[in-house]
């Protein structure tokens, strides 16, 4: 899909990420993953500032997202929240930063949307400094054969309308990466990944 086609797509669901009311089980996801983030902290596709109410007291988030609507409702919920962030609207796969900028990277569900999540998980490795933590809430194919069937059925219609791929195996693509996961739970039939993960030894 082209990118800026993409770019419209999560313009829209701006103000629906806004609403959102987010289930029990999500809530204790991302307080679960996100009481790891310390000091300067990268997170990748804010959306509308879901994760900001998770966070510890203290950390410095470096916030990126390639939608200016997002962006607008994620400022407002910084300012609500008292969240020290700093906002960048980016291609995140476009993105540079310099070797160990990071203390934490992170990513809640947006892996499903890259065009080369592999490449992705390459360079915020590199970010991430070599005692940091890269923190990871991701949805993705499941390992129930019945389910994964239909997930690879749907996948296109899913894209088309949401921009979102439903068959990425996140723990695969983070162990092919480089990654050292230190840590992984699944939920929904692995449907969700938490995972964190050291940045390895650098090739």
């Amino acid at each position: 899909m082209d990118k800026k086609k993409l770019v419209r797509i999560f313009d829209k669901q701006a103000n629906q990420y806004d609403r959102r009311t987010e289930s029990l089980a999500q809530g204790r996801w991302r307080q679960q993953l996100l009481r790891h983030a310390r000091g300067n902290v990268l997170e990748l596709a804010v959306g509308a500032g879901a994760n900001f109410p998770y966070y510890p007291p203290g950390v410095q988030i470096t916030a990126i997202d390639f939608s200016p609507a997002m962006l607008d409702k994620a400022k407002r919920r910084a300012e609500h929240l008292h969240v020290n962030a700093e906002f960048v609207c980016a291609d995140m796969e476009e993105a540079d930063f310099a070797e160990h900028s990071f203390d934490a990277v992170i990513s809640t569900l947006s892996f499903c949307s890259y065009r080369q999540p592999l490449e992705l998980l390459r360079k915020i490795r590199r970010w991430c400094k070599p005692e940091g933590e890269i923190l990871l809430l991701e949805h993705g194919i499941s390992s129930s054969l019945f389910v994964s069937v239909l997930q690879k059925t749907l996948d296109p219609l899913f894209y088309r309308a949401y921009g979102c791929h439903q068959t990425r195996n996140i723990r695969q693509l983070a162990e092919q990466a480089g990654l050292d996961v230190i840590a992984a739970e699944g939920y929904w039939m692995d449907m969700v990944q938490l995972l964190r993960a050291k940045p390895g030894l650098q090739p």
